[in-house]
C-alpha cells in the first residue's frame, strides 16, 4: 500500500508545476519558446553617425572666446591657519575658493577682496591646474578689488586683454569664466541687462557704475572675469542678487574702468592714498534742516589742511545759539556732488597733490576755488 504522505507531496509537486506553467503560458505558448522564436541580431557594429555639419557662428564666437581667455583665469584657494587637536602644531587649511584673472606677465592676479577676506593666505591655480601659493599685493575694500601675486614661469602667465565699460549698451552679449561650486574653468553667457548700478561693498560704501548682467553668477564665480564678445574684461563678478543664494539672473560687476584706475596704484602703492580736503561735513538732516540745497555743508576745517589753505569757512554756532552760515559744496571739478559720498567718489580719480577747482555756494553765490589735495592718515 503505497504511503498517503508521499502521495500528498507528489500532488503538490503537480500544482505547483502546473500553476508555474500557465503563469509562462501566453497566447498558447510559453515566454520560453516565443524567446527561443526571435530572430538573431543582424549585427553588433554601432549605428552610423550622421555628420554634425558647421558650427553657428556664434558657437564658434564662444568657442574662441573660451580658448582665448580661460588660460588668463585661475581658481583661488584661500586659506586660514589651524591648530591639530593633539598638538601645538599649526597648519594651514583651505578656508574658501574663488576666481581671479592674470593682470600682467608679472604674476599679479585680481580677484574680489571679499573672496580673500579674513584669509591668511591664499593658493592659485592655473588653467593647467598647476598651483602657486599667493602673496598679498594690496586691496580696496570700497570697491572690493584686491590684488595678489604668484612666482611662476613668464611662459605660464598670460595676462588679460582689457576693454571699456564707458561704452558698453544694454543687450551687448557678455561672458563669464570662473570657478561655481569649485567647478573651474566654467563658461556661461548672458547679455548686459543694465547700466550704472549701484550695489554696498564690504565697508557699506555703495559701488556705483556697476554692469548687471543675467550671465550665471554663482558662489565660486566672485573675483572672475565679465567678458565681452571681442574677449576683452569689461568687468570683475562680484555678486548676485538672490535670496537662495545662487543665480536668479541678476548678476553685477565691477566695471572694468574703475577696475584699470585702481590696481595700478595697488601694484604700485599696496593701498590707495585717499585724496584729502581737511573738512567735517554735516549729515543730509542738516540740509533738510537749514533748507539747504544739495551738496556738502562744511561744519569743521582742519588746521593746516588743504580746506584751511584755500579760507573755506564751516556752519558754526553763534553766541545766541544760532547757526551761522558756511561754505557748502557743490561740484568737483565742475561735476555736481550732492553729498559726501559722491565728493570722495570725484576725489578717488585723484591723487594726493592733484589740484581740483571745487564749486561753492557762499552766501547766496557760487564761486570756484582750486585746491592742491592733501593725503589721509
Amino acid at each position: 500500500m503505497a504511503d498517503p504522505t508521499v502521495a500528498r507531496v507528489r500532488l503538490r509537486g503537480l500544482l505547483i508545476g502546473a500553476t508555474v506553467a500557465s503563469i509562462f503560458a501566453w497566447g498558447g505558448y510559453s515566454t520560453i519558446d516565443a524567446f527561443a522564436a526571435a530572430e538573431p541580431a543582424a549585427s553588433a557594429s554601432p549605428r552610423a553617425v550622421v555628420a554634425r555639419g558647421d558650427l553657428a557662428a556664434d558657437e564658434r564666437n564662444n568657442i574662441d572666446v573660451f580658448k582665448s581667455v580661460s588660460p588668463s583665469v585661475v581658481h583661488i584657494t584661500t586659506l586660514e591657519r589651524a591648530a591639530s587637536l593633539f598638538s601645538t602644531d599649526v597648519s594651514q587649511v583651505p578656508r574658501g575658493t574663488g576666481t581671479g584673472f592674470m593682470w600682467d606677465e608679472r604674476g599679479h592676479i585680481v580677484t574680489n577682496f571679499h573672496v580673500i577676506q579674513g584669509a591668511n593666505g591664499a593658493r592659485v591655480t592655473l588653467s593647467d591646474q598647476s598651483t602657486f601659493s599667493a602673496s598679498l599685493v594690496g586691496v580696496f575694500p570700497d570697491r572690493d578689488i584686491a590684488v595678489l601675486r604668484i612666482d611662476a614661469p613668464a611662459a605660464k602667465l598670460k595676462a588679460i586683454a582689457l576693454g571699456q565699460s564707458s561704452n558698453l549698451q544694454v543687450g551687448q552679449k557678455v561672458f563669464a569664466i570662473g570657478n561655481p561650486f569649485g567647478l573651474d574653468q566654467t563658461l556661461t553667457t548672458g547679455i548686459v541687462s543694465a547700466l550704472n548700478r549701484e550695489i554696498e561693498s564690504v565697508t557699506r560704501r555703495p559701488i556705483r557704475g556697476v554692469i548687471q548682467t543675467d550671465a550665471a553668477i554663482n558662489p565660486g564665480n566672485s573675483g572672475g572675469p565679465l567678458i565681452d564678445s571681442a574677449g576683452r574684461l569689461i568687468g570683475i563678478n562680484t555678486a548676485i542678487y538672490s535670496p537662495s543664494g545662487t543665480s536668479a539672473g541678476i548678476g553685477f560687476a565691477i566695471a572694468v574702468d574703475d577696475v584699470n584706475r585702481i590696481v595700478p596704484r595697488l601694484i604700485r602703492d599696496g593701498r590707495i592714498p585717499r585724496p584729502s580736503l581737511g573738512i567735517s561735513a554735516a549729515p543730509p538732516e542738516f540740509n533738510r534742516a537749514m533748507k539747504l540745497p544739495l551738496g556738502i555743508a562744511i561744519v569743521g576745517v582742519a588746521p593746516g589742511s588743504s580746506a584751511a589753505d584755500i579760507g573755506l569757512r564751516p556752519f558754526r554756532r553763534s553766541g545766541s545759539g544760532g547757526v551761522i552760515g558756511g561754505d557748502l559744496i557743490v561740484a568737483v571739478d565742475k561735476e555736481p556732488v550732492a553729498a559726501l559720498e559722491s565728493m570722495l567718489e570725484q576725489f578717488e580719480k585723484h591723487q594726493p597733490g592733484d589740484t581740483v577747482t571745487l564749486t561753492v555756494l557762499r552766501q547766496g553765490s557760487k564761486i570756484d576755488l582750486k585746491v592742491r589735495l592733501g593725503q589721509s592718515d
